[in-house]
């Protein structure tokens, strides 16, 4: 009887490229790591702030800048809150957990398809979430949030990058040339999306940027 070869061996990955870039588990440990503590350090005053504006509903928050930016006229809508709770709080759940997968990829961890799977899920299911917040703020609020634009600006590359090294790794099913494209296009997609991010919110509020009447 033959015994199985070293590429049989290695499970469903076997035969795929060499991950290189972010695709590689140290890489994107601390790469999940600065992303997850940005984004959960600007939760955590998001949810300071809205604490202290139930104390006191005149509070005037560190990002009420003018009209436009006003993190307390953000925080007093009915977006604010999806599920009942200040949505910041998610932001203190959600990106504590990309931050200890990032350590744990640090530490050596190694998951299964199944817990990457579950990542990309969660990630996706964020993605979409803060791109309803950023149509919520942009055409029916009417006013921007400071820390939820940095929100914004970290979960576009959790979310390419996510997908992106599932892609590559073969935990999300893909030929040869897709997964090409994922390995090198990535950062430019990330890049374009950033700016389109950047491009919406300066041609919707010009005012708040150029100030009125100048």
């Amino acid at each position: 009887m033959s015994t199985p070869s070293k590429e049989s061996s290695r499970g469903p990955h076997a035969g795929l490229p060499q991950p290189t870039g972010l695709a590689r588990d140290t890489a994107f440990g601390l790469f999940l790591v600065v992303l997850g503590a940005v984004a959960w350090i600007a939760s955590g005053i998001l949810v300071l702030e809205r604490l202290a504006l139930y104390k006191d509903a005149n509070h005037t928050t560190s990002c009420d800048f003018n009209p436009w930016v006003s993190c307390g006229t953000v925080m007093k809508s009915g977006q604010a809150a999806l599920l009942g709770f200040p949505n910041p709080f998610l932001g203190i759940v959600g990106f504590g957990v990309v931050i200890t997968i990032g350590m744990a990829l640090l530490a050596g961890a190694k998951f299964k398809r199944w817990y990457w799977l579950g990542f990309q899920g969660g990630v996706t299911l964020a993605f979409i979430f803060i791109v309803w917040l950023w149509s919520q703020a942009l055409y029916e609020i009417n006013a921007l949030c400071l820390y939820c634009m940095v929100v914004w600006a970290m979960m576009i590359p959790l979310f390419i990058h996510t997908t992106s090294r599932n892609i590559v790794t073969g935990v999300i099913p893909a030929g040869a040339g897709l997964r090409k494209f994922a390995a090198e296009w990535a950062w430019v997609i990330t890049v374009l999306l950033l700016v389109l991010t950047a491009a919406s919110v300066f041609v919707r509020f010009p005012q708040a940027f150029i100030g009125a009447g100048n």
